[in-house]
């Protein structure tokens, strides 16, 4: 009987720790984030906090150029410059990182800034993906003076056409050191005049780093 408190006083704080800490990690807890609380911060991948910050600062550099540059040659029934056609091919991925549902933000993020300005509009993304689909092309192959003047065409014949090809690529260094590491992140912006070719690059970088605590968690500084 006497054995059996014994070992029966060992286990059960034993059992106890056990069920607390299994409780503590299937808890979860959210809240909502307001207009003026920072984004939060990844801590194993680039978030909101890195793509965000990347589209205003190369779009923002891009459109501030070509404004400057672009004279319009014509003006529209307002009497306003008519703008420029411009398609937007979508976001490359050529980082470390897997973009996940960042890429639709960060596509929809550089859409919305080119169409509020005064020089250019995009043409709908259904457009150019049908247009894409119609010739068989993707976006690369549109390098190709014979694929341009192909898709060029399919777009015309969808009552859009392009005066401009906006390519975005998304690359990412990386420098380790004894088991934590910096991350350099970078959005690079191509503007393509598609009847001459010459183009127009604009980039925007972004380091992070990211430090093992000493319990092998992985923590991030921004």
């Amino acid at each position: 009987m006497l054995r059996r408190q014994f070992l029966l006083q060992l286990t059960l704080p034993a059992m106890a720790s056990l069920a607390l800490s299994s409780g503590c990690r299937g808890k979860q807890t959210a809240h909502v984030l307001s207009a003026d609380d920072q984004d939060m911060v990844g801590s194993h991948t680039a978030g909101a906090e890195t793509w965000k910050p990347l589209v205003e600062q190369s779009v923002g550099q891009l459109l501030a150029r070509q404004c400057s540059d672009i004279h319009p040659a014509s003006m529209a029934g307002d009497g306003l410059p008519e703008k420029k056609q411009v398609c937007f091919m979508g976001v490359e991925n050529k980082s470390a990182e897997e973009l996940g549902d960042f890429r639709e933000q960060i596509y929809d993020h550089i859409d919305a800034i080119v169409s509020q300005s005064e020089q250019f509009k995009l043409v709908s993304k259904r457009y150019v993906d049908a247009g894409l689909k119609e010739c068989s092309l993707k976006p690369d192959e549109l390098f190709v003076p014979a694929n341009q003047r192909m898709f060029a065409e399919a777009m015309e014949a969808a009552g859009s056409p392009i005066q401009y090809l906006l390519f975005a690529k998304v690359t990412s260094g990386t420098t380790a050191s004894n088991g934590d590491y910096q991350r350099d992140y970078q959005l690079v912006l191509e503007l393509v005049d598609a009847s001459n070719g010459e183009y127009d690059k604009e980039s925007a970088t972004l380091r992070k780093g990211y430090h093992k605590s000493k319990l092998g968690k992985l923590k991030h500084y921004s």
